[in-house]
């Protein structure tokens, strides 16, 4: 999630109709396949830290290091497992910017002030409502890749469409939206504190010079991305480990679900593991925050430079 969120504040942007910068506005689906490639880069790139990340939140006992984890899975299930469950994301990719980005706008304008400012309080509320929309269509894409990436699923899934009617046949359609409460708290969470801060941020501590070049502003809009991912990442972590954990779980006949409600469960690995256990896989998420965030910016710009004559 992180630093998709950041390159969606720089396509909404560059799309904005007030927007009096040198940004040229863009049609819609020229972001939305601009931004699904660059997510999908992205992905292609950064997906063995979401494995790895995924692997620590599901361990009830110490957490193995990141580096460890890496040499772990390589050494044990081969260097093909840290893309095991790639497609799943890689599908999710289009539909989801689609929608966020066809109402992004329209949360921003429908919380604006009548005066038409749009506040950091209200700005952090137009983002928690983006994120927990998204939670619609992305949902049962997470949960397949969960199930994917978890050790003791090895040899439970062929691949992703295997999965997919695993689930269906033995849990049936409701388990394809398994943890989404906890989803809905995770995004809302990391999307209301990151839009609430990237606005403070780039109107007062990282605010570029009049003067500077599209290409420093870039730099200072960038260096805010960072900052606000980093907090958000960290107010957000707790409720991505339930997340995992909700979702890896398989119905069994006769016994109830560990993990049904994210309040409870936040409880229940507290008591049980203790609060460091909150921030399982916090190490492969901030990995993840600069290059895979650099790594978009540049593919976006790139794609948008090839679609400029249609």
């Amino acid at each position: 999630q992180s630093f998709k969120s950041f390159l969606d504040t720089y396509i909404s942007m560059s799309t904005s109709k007030n927007d009096t910068s040198s940004k040229v506005a863009h049609p819609l689906w020229k972001n939305v396949v601009a931004g699904g490639t660059a997510g999908i880069m992205e992905v292609l790139c950064m997906y063995p830290t979401d494995v790895v990340k995924t692997r620590q939140q599901l361990g009830t006992g110490k957490t193995i290091g990141m580096l460890q984890q890496f040499k772990d899975i390589i050494k044990q299930e081969g260097f093909k497992n840290l893309y095991r469950g790639i497609g799943s994301p890689i599908l999710a990719e289009a539909p989801k910017r689609a929608i966020k980005f066809s109402l992004n706008e329209r949360y921003k304008q429908a919380v604006k002030r009548k005066d038409g400012s749009l506040p950091g309080s209200r700005a952090a509320f137009a983002g928690a409502l983006a994120g927990m929309t998204e939670c619609s269509v992305n949902t049962p894409f997470e949960v397949i890749k969960v199930q994917m990436q978890s050790k003791e699923n090895l040899g439970r899934y062929k691949g992703i469409v295997d999965c997919f009617q695993s689930l269906l046949k033995t849990e049936g359609p409701l388990s394809l939206y398994k943890g989404l409460e906890s989803q809905l708290w995770r995004n809302a969470v990391w999307n209301g504190v990151y839009f609430g801060m990237i606005g403070g941020l780039k109107g007062g501590l990282m605010k570029p010079p009049e003067e500077a070049s599209r290409k420093t502003r870039t730099l200072y809009d960038f260096s805010a991305g960072v900052v606000g991912g980093t907090l958000a990442t960290l107010a957000n972590t707790p409720f991505d480990v339930v997340k995992s954990r909700m979702q890896n779980q398989l119905v069994i006949t006769g016994s109830a679900p560990k993990y049904v409600w994210t309040v409870p469960s936040l409880m229940t690995v507290l008591n049980e593991e203790g609060g460091k256990a909150l921030y399982k896989g916090i190490g492969p998420r901030l990995v993840r925050l600069g290059p895979g965030g650099g790594i978009m910016l540049v593919a976006f710009n790139y794609v948008l430079e090839l679609l400029k004559d249609f």
